[in-house]
């Protein structure tokens, strides 16, 4: 899932686009804001879009070591880095294929940290 940091005067939308650019070499049609998660330990609010690929064409971009599609059943859930990366596509999954919804938020209870073991 690419992702990133804006550029000075950037919007978040174009940043969403650029990062999708360089990350995966492809452009992207967003559809709509998917969800805003609040991760205070490393002091950011993440905005996630639904997205679609404008083309078929995909690649790895010079940020990234590896790029593909995966089907749902497919994902590999426990290589994934980053918890919002996860609840990104847990939500994606729940408002299925409809258009209209409430962009969502941190799951309860859930504030991005890492789970720790003792």
């Amino acid at each position: 899932m690419p992702a990133g940091f804006l550029e000075e005067n950037e919007t978040p939308e174009d940043g969403a686009r650029r990062e999708a650019r360089e990350e995966a070499l492809c452009d992207i049609v967003l559809e709509g804001l998917l969800a805003v998660y609040s991760i205070p330990r490393i002091s950011q609010v993440q905005l996630m879009y639904r997205a679609r690929l404008d083309t078929e064409e995909f690649g790895v971009g010079v940020e990234s070591l590896d790029v593909k599609l995966f089907d749902w059943d497919d994902i590999p859930w426990t290589e994934i880095a980053f918890p919002s990366a996860r609840w990104a596509l847990e939500h994606r999954r729940e408002i299925g294929k409809r258009k209209l919804f409430a962009p969502f938020s941190n799951p309860p209870g859930q504030d991005g940290n890492p789970t720790q073991t003792v």
